[in-house]
């Protein structure tokens, strides 16, 4: 028992410490390794209570860091971004010839609250309302009885003061949380991660909405509609009026850009592999 101890967080250490490979999807640095790999690796940052920032990568986040540089700093600095969006699987998958598995917030969720309660890591859920989080400690109690939750709270939705941000950090960093997992929306979580990162004594992991669903509150889409990368489709029927606007902006724009990237690797223009290009700015989306 000692020994697969031993063995087990010999393993994570490997991991938490190997270089990750990374795929160019559209000039950012898409992590290009298995779920398992990417999991083990944030809980072996975690359990060094590692400063990190994991973004949780789909279509809208890749498209608006095209269009806004500042916002596209925020990602090339992230510790990692993981293929979220299907089209940034099925990209990856093309162009290294090999299946990459997507790594979903969810899914991410799950894996990491086992992982935690087997290598007892504490975890600190930040963001959504308050109603979400007390319907998710419901079902954390009750899926994760063993799970060590230090801390949830809601933060208010204006800018916090200097004040009030110092002392969240303190509270953060006091509560010993190996894992802050950040559900903001995005770009605000993945900003806030950014601004955090060396101040927070965690590995920092955005999952977007995330935290309704698990909740309850609201549907998480069927397998099928997941593997064909109609999670958008899935998305928009239930708030139409929210997403429409941005899935009419941000979807044609990655296709149109993801198109020209495949093109130019045909025609040896580009890479397939190696560093993302420099990041450009394509319009406003300025938040």
């Amino acid at each position: 028992m000692l020994y697969s101890t031993r063995s087990s967080l010999t393993s994570l250490w490997q991991k938490s410490t190997k270089k990750l490979e990374t795929q160019n999807v559209i000039g950012f640095p898409v992590t290009a390794e298995s779920f398992e790999t990417q999991v083990d690796t944030m809980v072996g940052w975690a359990r060094q209570r590692l400063s990190k920032a994991v973004c949780v990568a789909n279509v809208h986040m890749l498209v608006e860091a095209k269009c806004n540089k500042k916002f596209a700093r925020v990602l090339h600095r992230a510790d990692m971004l993981t293929p979220d969006g299907m089209p940034l699987v099925w990209i990856t998958s093309r162009l290294r010839k090999r299946q990459q598995e997507r790594v979903a917030g969810m899914d991410i969720l799950l894996s990491l609250c086992e992982k935690a309660t087997q290598e007892n890591i504490s975890v600190f859920f930040l963001g959504s309302t308050p109603d979400v989080l007390w319907s998710m400690e419901q079902r954390l109690n009750k899926e994760f009885p063993d799970l060590k939750v230090v801390g949830m709270e809601s933060p208010p939705f204006r800018p916090l003061t200097i004040e009030e941000d110092e002392s969240l950090v303190q509270r953060l960093n006091s509560s010993g949380a190996g894992l802050v997992l950040v559900a903001l929306g995005c770009p605000k979580q993945e900003w806030w991660m950014y601004n955090h990162k060396g101040r927070v004594k965690a590995v920092m992991v955005g999952l977007g909405g995330v935290f309704p669903v698990f909740a309850g509150q609201q549907k998480w889409a069927p397998v099928w509609v997941q593997k064909n990368g109609l999670e958008w489709l899935y998305r928009l029927v239930q708030e139409p009026r929210r997403l429409w606007k941005r899935y009419a902006k941000t979807i044609p724009l990655f296709l149109l850009l993801a198109f020209k990237q495949l093109v130019k690797i045909k025609l040896g223009l580009e890479p397939r592999f190696g560093a993302p290009r420099p990041e450009i700015v394509l319009g406003s989306m300025r938040r």
